[in-house]
C-alpha cells in the first residue's frame, strides 16, 4: 500500500540537509506511536530476519515553486509519498496519520491536509516501467553507482532480489535500464549519498512488483530515495 499525504508550509525553502535526513526519523515516530515493539524491531534489526526494512518515503515535493540555487525551494501545498509492502507497517503508518495536525520534518513543520490511499498497483504482465520522484541509491566495490554505470543493472537486480527473499516472494528478476536522471548528492546524518533518477524495465513476478511500488528502488529507500511515481 502506497499513500499520499497532503501538507502545507509557511516558509519558502528548506536546507538540503533537509530534504533526506529527516526521513527515517518521521517514520519511525509514526511508527512508536502506534506499534512501538515494530518501530524497535525494524530500528534495530530490520525485517523478517534480515537487515532490510521495507519502507518507502518521497522526500517532500512542492508542486509549482520556482527552484533557486542553493536552496531547496518549499512554500505553499505540497506532499509526502509513504508506502510498504507489509500491510502492518502501512497500517501503523496510515493510522499514526490519522491523529495528527503537523509533521515536523526536521527544521520545518508541515501542516496535514488530508491523506489518499493510492489505486492498487497492476502489474499481472510481470513487466513494469518505473521511474523515480527521488535518487535511486546503489554501490558496488564501496562507491555509488549511476544508472550508467556498468554494474548497476546488476546490482539492482541483486538488490530486488534480496527485497523478495525478505517478503517470501518469487526472485527471478531482469532488469533494464531505460533512462537517467543528473547526479546528485545528500549530505545526510550519516555520511553522502550520491545517485540519480531513473527509469527502469523490471520483469519480475507481478507481486513482486506491486511490492516494490510500495516500496522503491535501491537502497536507503527509509531515506527518501528511490520513491517509484
Amino acid at each position: 500500500m502506497r499513500f499520499r499525504v497532503d501538507v502545507a508550509v509557511n516558509v519558502p525553502e528548506m536546507s538540503w540537509a533537509d530534504v533526506h535526513g529527516p526521513a527515517r526519523g518521521v517514520l519511525y515516530d509514526l511508527l512508536e506511536g502506534q506499534d512501538p515493539a515494530l518501530s524497535e524491531e525494524l530500528h534495530n534489526s530490520g525485517w523478517a530476519g534480515t537487515p532490510l526494512r521495507p519502507i518507502g518515503i518521497s522526500p517532500p515535493l512542492f508542486d509549482g515553486v520556482e527552484r533557486r540555487k542553493g536552496v531547496y525551494a518549499t512554500g505553499g501545498k505540497g506532499h509526502v509519498w509513504m508506502g510498504s509492502p507489509v500491510p502492518r507497517i502501512a497500517g501503523c503508518l496510515l493510522a499514526g496519520l490519522a491523529g495528527r495536525e503537523r509533521i515536523r520534518w526536521g527544521g520545518t513543520w508541515m501542516t496535514l491536509l488530508g491523506v489518499r490511499v493510492g489505486a492498487p498497483s497492476e502489474h499481472s504482465s510481470g513487466v513494469a516501467e518505473f521511474g523515480t520522484l527521488s535518487p535511486v541509491l546503489l554501490k558496488h566495490e564501496g562507491r555509488y553507482l549511476l544508472p550508467d554505470d556498468e554494474p548497476f543493472a546488476e546490482r539492482l537486480r541483486h538488490n530486488i532480489r534480496h527485497k523478495a527473499d525478505c517478503l517470501g516472494l518469487p526472485n527471478e528478476v531482469e532488469v533494464e535500464v531505460l533512462e537517467q536522471g543528473p547526479r546528485r548528492r545528500f549530505d545526510m546524518p550519516k555520511g553522502w549519498r550520491i545517485g540519480a533518477c531513473a527509469r527502469v524495465r523490471v520483469g519480475a513476478a507481478p507481486e513482486l512488483l506491486d511490492a516494490l511500488h510500495a516500496w522503491g528502488l535501491g537502497l536507503s529507500t527509509i531515506e527518501g530515495f528511490g520513491w517509484i511515481r
